[in-house]
């Protein structure tokens, strides 16, 4: 396995595209700055509850030669499933109104989220632009810039290109009654259906309930990455985390090894779709 180390903010896994699959893991990170604890209001273990917990275990195991992009930084610090301008003026000194706020920066979930459900206001203070910017350029950024040139890569190589961007989701209530896989395409903006397609069939052929969209359209990585019309497709991916996490939603469960196998038999499928290929061959 080929790792390069970017920086602290995030890894990549695979130095050059061996096929047409790029995966990302923007919210698993648990670096946790000594700058960003010192600004807490709250305990630690409670702004943990941002994260989704253990999904870059799930991303690492599940992924063979794929390049992997994988955040060490904690959404906490800086979201990179948001777009720079996603500023929260409550707690950013330097934002600036740029019209309509998005439902997710009212909501408290910026650039840097604001709020977490059950504990309330995070910070004991207010940012900078300075302190934003520099985190701007230093973690977003970068991780950006790294992606679209994997994709770029990939899609040099094989004609075509498509980002799985993996995350994790609190449970949407009765495992029997409600999807515990959400796609997000951004209504069909981000990839080709047959792409999606692919992905559900793999859910249901192990039994696992699977929806699009709904409550989780995709967010900025797809936006922004996906250009189905220029060969390059971007699917968000969200895991029920009860799929592969222990009771206590901590450590990896029974199910983990399970839900390493659906993934991997995802990328196998979005492989295949994108070269045509049986996926037994994919597999290969």
């Amino acid at each position: 396995m080929a790792s390069a180390n970017i920086g602290a903010s995030f890894e990549c896994l695979g130095a050059a595209a061996s096929g047409p699959v790029v995966i990302s893991v923007p919210h698993g990170g648990r670096l946790y700055p000594p700058a960003l604890i010192a600004a807490l209001r709250i305990p630690l273990p409670a702004i943990m509850g941002l994260e989704d917990r253990l999904i870059d275990r799930v991303a690492v195991a599940a992924r063979q030669d794929e390049v992997t992009l994988i955040q060490a930084l904690p959404r906490a610090w800086i979201d990179l499933n948001r777009e720079e301008g996603e500023r929260d003026p409550v707690i950013d000194l330097g934002a600036r109104p740029t019209g309509r706020p998005s439902p997710k920066l009212r909501s408290g979930l910026g650039l840097v989220p604001r709020r977490i459900g059950g504990h309330g206001d995070i910070w004991n203070r207010r940012f900078t632009d300075v302190e934003m910017v520099a985190r701007i350029v230093a973690d977003h950024r970068p991780y950006h810039d790294a992606l679209a040139g994997a994709l770029l890569d990939a899609h040099a190589r094989f004609g075509v290109a498509v980002l799985l961007d993996l995350h994790s989701m609190p449970s949407l209530g009765a495992a029997d009654m409600v999807p515990r896989i959400v796609i997000g395409d951004r209504h069909g903006q981000t990839a080709d259906t047959r792409f999606v397609r692919r992905v559900e069939a793999e859910a249901r052929a192990v039994g696992i309930p699977v929806t699009r969209n709904a409550p989780y359209a995709g967010g900025h990585i797809v936006q922004r990455h996906g250009a189905p019309r220029r060969g390059i497709h971007a699917i968000q991916l969200e895991l029920d985390r009860s799929l592969y996490l222990d009771d206590a939603l901590e450590a990896p469960g029974p199910g983990f090894d399970r839900t390493v196998a659906l993934v991997r038999g995802i990328v196998v499928a979005l492989h295949a779709e994108a070269l045509g290929l049986p996926t037994t061959l994919a597999a290969e």
